[in-house]
C-alpha cells in the first residue's frame, strides 16, 4: 500500500518499523528521504565519523528559495527496547490499538518527525507544491540518544558551510508533561559535570594512624557543595541545582581503610553562568571548603551544555497561537527538562521545542495517541501557515 505522506499516523507507523536503535539506522532516513523527495524536496544524506565512534547517516532536506527559512529538527534513533517479552506489543510493530499507537519512538521523537513532515508537505501541496516564498528545511539525525557526536552538530556545520540558511526551528522532542498544549520549551538548563577524587593512604581500620582515610575529606567538599543554593533563578529558569550522583571508594573490605574516594556531580544551571563561570565558582567552594592538608582534585568534563533561552517574540507566539487553537489550552514557556539538539541548533538559529506528550518515552509501552500526533500535525502545519504570511524576509 502506497504511504500518504500527509497521513502523520501512518508516517509513524511506518517509521516505527524501522528498528533504529542507536547507531543503528534501520531503513528510517531512507525512508523520510523517500519521502520528502517524492514532494519535490531537494534531499542529502551525508555520513559523518569519528575515531572510536560508529558512522551516522544523516538527512537534510530543503523546498523553496532564501528567506525566511522555517527548519524543523529531530531524530529517527531510539533507546534500546529492552526485554521485547514484556512488551504488550512488539516495539517495532506499530500497532494501533484503540486511539495509542505503540512502539519504540512513537513519543520521543517519531511521532514528532511524521507530524512535522506531514504539515510541510500538505503546506506545500495547498500553496502549488512549494512554499510561495522562502523556504522549508528539515534537519534529521541518526544520532541524539547515543553519543551525538555524528548527528545534529555536524549536520549543522556542514548545512552552514553549504551556505544554507536557517532562520527558525522547531524541535519536535516530547515537551507536553501530561497532555498536548502543557508545554513549549523556549530554552533549556544548561548541564556541568564534575569529577571530585581525594587521596588518602591505605591501612587496617585498627591503626587507624598509620593510614589516612580520604572519606571524610571528601564528605566535607560535598557538603560544600550543597550548603548554599547557587542562585536565586531568573526570570525564565529555575535555580540551578547541583546533585551529587555517585561516591565510590572501591572497597569490599569492612576492615579496610581505602586509598581513594571519588565522587562525580551534575549541575543543571541557568543563564546567570556559563561552564566556565559556574566551573570557577564550584572549586573556589570547594577550596575554601578543604580541610588543611587535604589531597584532592576537580576536574570538569570538557562536554558540557550552555544554558540558552529563546526570547519569546513572534515566532514564539506563532506556536502559542497554534497550541492553542487545536487544543484549548495556552501552553506554558519552559526552560525545564534535560538537555536536546537545541542546544547545537541555538548557535545557528532561534530554536523552540513542542512535541508529544513524553510521559511513556523510554518506557515499555512506549506509545503516542493517534488523536494527538493529528493534532500535533495541525499545529504545525498553523504555524508553517503563519510564519510565511508573516515573518519578514530580511
Amino acid at each position: 500500500m502506497t504511504l500518504d505522506p500527509t497521513d502523520a499516523v501512518a508516517l509513524t507507523q511506518a517509521l516505527v518499523r524501522c528498528p533504529s536503535v542507536t547507531p543503528a539506522d534501520g531503513g528510517a532516513i531512507a525512508l523520510l528521504a523517500n519521502v520528502l523527495a517524492g514532494a519535490g524536496f531537494e534531499v542529502h544524506r551525508p555520513v559523518f565519523s569519528q575515531p572510536g565512534t560508529p558512522d551516522i547517516e544523516n538527512l537534510y532536506a530543503r523546498i523553496g528559495e532564501g528567506a525566511p527559512a522555517l527548519v524543523f529538527a529531530g531524530h529517527t534513533d531510539v533507546v534500546p527496547p529492552g526485554d521485547e517479552t514484556r512488551w504488550t506489543h512488539g516495539p517495532f510493530a506499530g500497532a494501533i490499538v484503540g486511539d495509542m499507537l505503540y512502539g519504540r519512538g512513537a513519543v520521543d521523537m517519531k511521532g514528532g518527525v511524521a507530524a512535522s513532515v506531514a504539515a510541510a508537505i500538505a503546506y506545500c501541496r495547498a500553496h502549488g507544491g512549494r512554499p510561495p516564498r522562502g523556504s522549508i528545511a528539515f534537519l534529521i539525525t541518526g544520532d541524539e540518544e547515543g553519543p551525538a557526536v555524528n548527528g545534529t552538530i555536524k549536520l549543522l556545520d556542514w548545512a552552514k558551510a553549504r551556505g544554507e540558511r536557517l532562520d527558525h526551528c522547531i524541535l519536535g522532542e516530547p515537551t507536553n508533561p501530561d497532555a498536548l498544549g502543557d508545554m513549549i520549551k523556549i530554552g533549556r538548563r544548561g548541564s556541568l559535570t564534575g569529577r571530585i577524587v581525594v587521596e588518602g593512604m591505605q591501612g587496617h581500620v585498627a591503626y587507624p594512624q598509620l593510614a589516612d582515610n580520604p572519606i571524610p575529606g571528601l564528605v566535607s567538599l560535598l557538603a560544600a557543595l550543597k550548603a548554599t543554593p547557587l542562585d536565586g533563578g531568573t526570570s525564565h529558569f529555575d535555580p540551578s541545582n547541583l546533585e551529587v550522583t555517585t561516591v565510590d571508594v572501591g572497597n569490599a573490605a569492612t576492615n579496610v581503610i581505602p586509598a581513594t574516594a571519588r565522587a562525580v556531580f551534575n549541575v543543571r544551571f541557568n543563564d546567570l553562568w556559563t561552564p566556565a563561570t559556574l566551573a570557577d565558582a564550584l572549586r573556589a567552594r570547594l577550596a575554601a571548603a578543604a580541610p588543611a592538608g587535604l589531597r584532592w582534585s576537580v576536574t570538569f568534563d570538557p562536554t558540557n551544555a550552555a544554558a540558552f533561552l529563546s526570547e519569546p517574540g513572534p515566532f514564539v507566539a506563532f506556536m502559542v497561537d497554534a497550541v492553542e487553537r487545536a487544543t484549548g489550552r495556552r501552553p506554558r514557556l519552559s526552560t525545564t527538562g534535560g538537555t536536546s539538539d537545541a542546544r547545537f541548533i541555538k548557535d545557528h538559529c532561534q530554536v523552540l521545542e513542542f512535541g508529544l506528550v513524553g510521559q511513556t518515552m523510554h518506557q515499555i509501552d512506549e506509545c503516542a495517541s493517534v488523536t494527538d500526533i493529528r493534532q500535533l500535525t495541525e499545529i504545525y502545519r498553523s504555524v508553517v501557515e503563519q510564519y510565511f504570511a508573516s515573518m519578514s524576509a530580511d
